[in-house]
């Protein structure tokens, strides 16, 4: 299928997308030559199809039973697709245009409390004293280290909105902490600025002191969390810790590092941040993408007059 693979190439090349977003396009593409030409591998004739196979394509999605987001972004990967061809002059038309919109199910954000953060980091320190109390950690110093390293990395994530990759991918050369500033590296090669709040500061100074028995590379180009071995930490090796530490303080288990971000932008709508700060703090292309966060602070403000006034309409 040379078309598709020239296609993931622009991805990656000249519209320098994640491996992660072209993942997903690779994903979408292969089940549509799945449901379309029977998974055949050598498929490569896509200006056969016309705009009925294109409906016909999906009524199957709605077989499948799948969430009208997933619908939407599987009909907008196909359209990508063939505008790219369209471009190369592979096609004459995009079936995929004008297709009735799907909708998108507006899903809240889960937000984490104040209260339920500082909650976490303090179950931090209290696993990693329990596992030297029990034996369950190598010794005292790596002990020591994950805690400070863990307690670092929710503080910089909630203090600045950064997205776990995000964080696991910076270097010492992005790490302002005179001015109490990162550098962050986004989706699509993007570059913006976060804050470093004080605490984040603070446990970033404790973390690097005890990171120097890993690991003495802190060169520009350096990553700043690694784990015991001096290596870059992968997000799903916090991951796994980040189930013990919600454990261990009684949080819910399915609350994310993501969820740090989601508080980050409403905590900071909350207290009267315009949108278009937090916007440009989260990395959103697109304002409508910030705007999901005014709604999450608008419930939150109906259900504490919910439960607090004595006159409030339980319906509104």
């Amino acid at each position: 299928m040379s078309q598709l693979e020239d296609f993931f190439r622009y991805l990656t090349i000249e519209k320098q997308a994640s491996a992660h977003t072209v993942n997903s396009y690779r994903l979408d593409l292969q089940q549509f030559v799945q449901l379309m030409a029977n998974g055949d591998e050598n498929f490569d004739s896509w200006q056969n199809f016309a705009r009925d196979d294109a409906r016909s394509y999906l009524q199957e999605l709605h077989k499948l039973k799948l969430s009208k987001n997933s619908i939407a972004r599987k009909l907008s990967s196909l359209r990508s697709f063939y505008r790219f061809m369209q471009q190369q002059g592979a096609v004459s038309a995009n079936p995929f245009m004008r297709l009735p919109a799907q909708g998108h199910e507006r899903k809240l954000p889960k937000v984490m409390s104040l209260n339920a953060i500082e909650q976490l980091i303090s179950a931090v320190r209290e696993h990693w004293l329990e596992q030297i109390r029990t034996g369950g950690a190598k010794n005292e110093e790596l002990a020591a280290f994950a805690s400070a390293r863990d307690q670092a990395l929710i503080e910089v994530i909630y203090s600045g909105g950064l997205r776990i990759s995000e964080a696991m991918n910076m270097n010492f050369k992005d790490l302002d902490m005179l001015g109490g500033v990162i550098v962050v590296h986004g989706k699509g090669k993007k570059e913006r600025l976060c804050a470093l709040g004080r605490p984040a500061r603070s446990a970033l100074r404790n973390y690097l002191t005890l990171r120097r028995n890993r690991t003495a590379d802190n060169s520009p180009a350096a990553a700043i969390f690694v784990n015991s071995n001096g290596s870059r930490l992968t997000p799903r090796s916090f991951q796994r810790n980040l189930k013990l530490y919600l454990a261990q303080a009684g949080l819910p288990p399915d609350l994310t590092p993501h969820k740090l971000r989601h508080s980050f932008a409403t905590h900071l709508l909350d207290a009267g941040a315009d949108l278009r700060s937090v916007q440009e703090m989260l990395g959103h292309a697109n304002l409508g993408t910030t705007q999901i966060y005014t709604h999450v602070s608008t419930e939150r403000l109906k259900e504490a007059y919910r439960k607090a006034h004595p006159r409030s309409d339980k319906k509104i």
